[in-house]
């Protein structure tokens, strides 16, 4: 069959296309031209009809919501950082100097290679496990245990490999303001603009559990490779970031594989007295359907109208109203009370503190 008559077979929906083509932009301005000039040629080569859009064509997901542009950049990273795509690591970041057309052909060329290896890997969700958004959810947990005065019972959704779990492990330069044990084997760094969070608040997290569709273990190699394999490969700093994080688990984290509806009822079910229950997110709302979110505000509602000063309830989410940045809030009970506490990066180079 002939490239012409390709093009007429493959159709594919027009969301898709807009999709790798916005995309170009807003990599170019999160400073990642290596993926942005990778997404340009995904676009081409979808319009005339060739491997990649042979590929998504049989996308049925939400281009944007379900970030198809990256589970196909995560997919064709995975094979070549498992050394099975030597021609496009030649232009590669991580194994070579990135050169242009050459990487854009070579990346094509790898999915015209392993197209049907490649089709199931589309459902496969993007999971990068941000380590530095720890800068910002620190301050929330900071105001959490300063205004209960309690131990902290912390719970995650959409963990992925629960790096995030263990934030009270690392110590912090949040700007000019410094915390946490100064022997910690990981060090966290984020510009910082307005007043310190409450560093001087007295902090002991006496259980941490997580959940996910599909959770990943840090210190197996090979589902280190899977994350490593979202990453924007120019960005270098946060790959680095991501090992030394991994590195610096205590062992593998404790992620269970749930529904984060599921899981938000089981273990809101009943008040537990004598510590606050921290629920907490970040830049994952959007991926969960309406309805489970639902699903999870009523269990949170619920469980909140139980709470009392014994037994106190906190929901902390860094998620973004915009493509441009998170916002920190945090809603406790028994007030229920609901804050905006910071607006903080996507990936955690910066955070502004509002919070009084």
């Amino acid at each position: 069959m002939g490239a012409s008559s390709r093009a007429l077979a493959t159709v594919v929906r027009p969301e898709i296309l807009d999709c790798f083509r916005k995309q170009v932009p807003a990599c170019r301005e999160s400073g990642s031209e290596f993926t942005a000039r990778i997404f340009e040629r995904c676009a081409e080569d979808i319009e005339a009809g060739g491997p990649v859009a042979r590929w998504v064509a049989d996308f049925e997901g939400q281009p944007v919501l379900d970030a198809l542009p990256q589970r196909v950049l995560g997919a064709v990273q995975f094979l070549a950082l498992g050394g099975e795509a030597p021609e496009f690591m030649r232009f590669h970041p991580f194994g070579g100097e990135p050169r242009f057309p050459e990487a854009a052909d070579a990346f094509v060329a790898v999915v015209e290679q392993n197209l049907e290896r490649l089709r199931p890997e589309l459902s496969r969700q993007v999971q990068t496990n941000e380590v530095r958004r720890a800068a910002g959810l620190l301050g929330g947990f900071l105001t959490v245990a300063q205004e209960t005065g309690l131990p902290l019972r912390v719970l995650e959704i959409g963990s992925s490999a629960g790096l995030l779990l263990f934030w009270d492990h690392h110590r912090y330069a949040l700007g000019p303001h410094r915390w946490g044990d100064p022997k910690a084997r990981l060090e966290l760094t984020t510009d910082w603009s307005g007043p310190p969070p409450p560093l001087g608040a007295r902090v002991q997290v006496t259980s941490r559990q997580g959940c996910d569709l599909d959770p990943l273990d840090a210190t197996d190699p090979a589902e280190l490779r899977r994350i490593q394999s979202f990453y924007w490969a120019d960005q270098v700093d946060r790959q680095r970031l991501l090992l030394k994080a991994a590195a610096a688990l205590p062992g593998p984290a404790p992620v269970e594989r749930i529904r984060a509806g599921e899981f938000v009822a089981r273990e809101t079910a009943e008040r537990r007295e004598g510590v606050a229950t921290v629920l907490f997110h970040s830049s994952m709302w959007w991926y969960v359907p309406r309805a489970e979110q639902a699903e999870i505000t009523e269990a949170m509602e619920r469980a909140g109208a139980r709470a009392n000063a014994d037994a106190p309830l906190a929901w902390l989410r860094a998620e973004p109203p915009d493509l441009s940045r998170a916002e920190l809030r945090l809603r406790t009970w028994p007030d229920g009370d609901d804050r905006l506490l910071a607006r903080v990066a996507h990936h955690g180079q910066w955070v502004e503190w509002l919070a009084a």
